[in-house]
């Protein structure tokens, strides 16, 4: 899988100096890993409320190589790959709008999936399976 997504870094993702807080481009990232399921014509909705299984983030990281201030534009770049038939890891490379050999920043999540009920793992539903490999 590679899906490409553009964002706006708003004043409310920078910290005081206006530089990107950590934690706000890992929740850029999900921004992008959820705008990818729902143009793949998943409904994440139904999925997180309505579905058997949970696909939780069990693992992240993130490695920062040049800042990223407020009013940036940037692109992350999706890839993903199937760990085992439970997990997937997807990888983030964010670089700016219009300097695509400049990388930004590096982003990982591991992802399980778990039966809802019993927060068991269980093997990835094949249209997930079909998203991430």
């Amino acid at each position: 899988m590679s899906f490409t997504y553009f964002r706006i870094i708003r004043l409310a993702d920078t910290d005081a100096a206006g530089v990107i807080y950590f934690s706000n481009l890992l929740s850029i990232c999900h921004e992008a890993y959820e705008d990818y399921l729902t143009s793949s014509n998943l409904n994440f909705r139904d999925l997180v409320y309505h579905g058997a299984i949970a696909l939780p983030i069990v693992h992240s990281e993130i490695d920062f190589f040049k800042p990223i201030f407020c009013g940036d534009r940037i692109i992350i770049e999706l890839t993903s790959h199937l760990i085992k038939n439970y997990k997937f890891e997807i990888n983030y490379q964010i670089y700016p709008e219009l300097s695509p050999d400049l990388i930004l920043a590096r982003a990982k999540t591991h992802h399980v999936c778990l039966d809802q009920k019993t927060r068991s793992k269980v093997d990835l539903p094949d249209l997930i399976r079909k998203l991430v490999s």
